[in-house]
């Protein structure tokens, strides 16, 4: 992966982070990324961005902003029959 590629490493960043992609891209993103400054900042970035998700406390959303987003978004499926 040359310099000109980065937008390629986009492509398999998702597999990467998750330990999916076969050992040969992982291979590829890891020798970029020691080439590539952007691209690391942006591969560090989201490492922390998932870390920080994974160790804050999960708040639930009050039901009626909920269906409230739901029909916001026109994802009628999802919104209650007493709410529609």
């Amino acid at each position: 992966m040359s310099e000109k590629n980065c937008h390629h490493l986009l492509d398999y960043l998702s597999d990467y982070m998750d330990g999916e992609a076969s050992a040969e891209i992982c291979a590829e993103i890891d020798h970029h990324l020691l080439d590539c400054d952007d691209c690391s900042v942006v591969v560090n970035t989201l490492r922390k961005t998932v870390d920080l998700y994974h160790t804050l406390p999960q708040t639930e959303m009050p039901e009626h902003l909920r269906q409230r987003l739901f029909k916001s978004l026109d994802l009628k499926p999802y919104i209650k029959p007493s709410d529609a």
